[in-house]
């Protein structure tokens, strides 16, 4: 380990800590999880599976477990040799001989950072497509659709990410005490106009979205959106198939800008009442206020982040933790992102917990305006399809599950279906 000023040092141990703990909660949970799949299913899931099919969503778990096991062994890993042996002070000491302007030695820094990051993560990102999913029926992607995906991707994140960290390290040097504040109102603006936009701008970047052909399907989304007084303006369809079987469907838009999203695999799968069903659970988010609701905590918590973060930012132990001599903002920034991670990931538990929460509700909602059966029966039929584990460990579930598990929805509705 390299050596450090004292201040430094108890920062980096605090850290190595942080890293070491999280990589062995999250070893515990999928040994848990992984050991909870040889329980007997519960008497209302069996028959969901056929006998073959269910032995193969067992094998398909355990596999992308322990895949999940090597390719975070190797980040772990990773992780903690930068910060051991100080990679993190030495890319500073590189970005720095390349420009002696601040903003861009940030830049160049979390950018050098990303690229390294996914260069590691490719081959996992191959394997796991074209080897996992392949075998289990489940891709469909091209290689050249992979290429270009990644290319796509870098654009946007270099745009994205490259113009929100600009504007932040801007705000911080004109603005050293409300820079925060400054960077809380772009960060949150950027967001709204992700989620305003998406469907329009970022989703044909990456597929083909088509209007829902007139039919069926078509007339009796709008008889229920009518029904429910949802403010739907366009039904589209993308391409989902171009890269995976699997199916799902989503709302994007804010206020009366609302587009329903059907993946066409979806579509191929499901009856019309299951595909009006499952939308009636999302126009019950929407009913609800979820989304509102979420954008306001979401909005809340980075408040508060950013704010913990100007009272730290400065302190030139944090840099020193990773290698540097004095204070650097982008070391400052990483460093504090650490140690900030076990308070996120309370804060990550907290919106889980109260996502299960609104799929309750959103379920009773569909189950009260549309058909719980037809929802179940459409819960039952993508849960065999993408060969789900029936049976995850309630730690797991806890930990990682925005949805509750098929069962706990299933008796829910069930017991809505008795009071109506």
């Amino acid at each position: 380990m390299y050596q450090t000023n004292s201040e430094g040092q108890i920062i980096l141990l605090v850290i190595l800590a942080i890293v070491t703990a999280e990589f062995v909660l999250e070893r515990v949970l999928s040994f848990l999880n992984r050991k909870n799949m040889s329980n007997p299913l519960p008497e209302k899931l069996t028959g969901i599976y056929e006998e073959d099919k269910y032995r193969k969503s067992q094998e398909y778990s355990a596999v992308k477990s322990k895949f999940g096991l090597f390719s975070s062994t190797v980040t772990f890993l990773f992780t903690i040799a930068m910060l051991a042996f100080g990679g993190y002070g030495w890319l500073d000491g590189l970005v720095s001989e390349w420009t002696q302007n601040t903003m861009l030695q940030a830049i160049f820094f979390f950018g050098v950072l990303a690229l390294i990051s996914d260069i590691i993560g490719i081959p996992f990102e191959l394997y796991n497509t074209f080897v996992i999913e392949e075998k289990f029926g489940f891709n469909k992607m091209k290689p050249a659709t992979f290429i270009a995906d990644k290319v796509k991707g870098w654009v946007i994140g270099a745009i994205v990410g490259g113009g929100l960290l600009s504007a932040f390290i801007w705000f911080y040097q004109s603005y050293p005490s409300m820079f925060w504040l400054y960077g809380w109102g772009i960060i949150m603006a950027v967001m709204l106009l992700i989620t305003m936009f998406y469907t329009n701008l970022l989703l044909p970047l990456f597929n083909k979205i088509t209007p829902l052909e007139e039919g069926e399907l078509r007339a009796a989304i709008e008889a229920y959106a009518a029904t429910v007084n949802f403010p739907l303006k366009k039904i589209m369809v993308m391409d989902g198939s171009k890269r995976s079987t699997k199916a799902n469907a989503f709302f994007s838009g804010l206020g009366s800008n609302k587009n329903i999203v059907l993946y066409d695999t979806l579509i191929e799968k499901l009856d019309t009442d299951e595909i009006v069903a499952v939308l009636a659970h999302e126009v019950g988010h929407y009913k609800k206020k979820h989304t509102l609701q979420s954008i306001v905590i979401t909005a809340i918590n980075m408040f508060v982040t950013l704010y913990v973060l100007s009272l730290v930012i400065d302190l030139e132990a944090l840099s020193v933790a990773l290698g540097a001599g004095e204070a650097k903002f982008h070391l400052g920034l990483l460093a504090f992102s650490l140690l900030y991670s076990p308070l996120s990931l309370v804060t990550g538990l907290l919106m889980n917990l109260f996502s299960r929460k609104n799929e309750y509700e959103a379920d009773a909602y569909a189950t009260k305006t549309s058909s719980g059966l037809a929802l179940i029966g459409a819960l039952k039929k993508l849960t065999v399809d993408s060969l789900s584990n029936l049976t995850p460990h309630p730690a797991f579930v806890f930990f990682h599950y925005s949805h509750p598990p098929l069962l706990q929805r299933m008796n829910a509705m069930e017991k809505e279906m008795e009071t109506i």
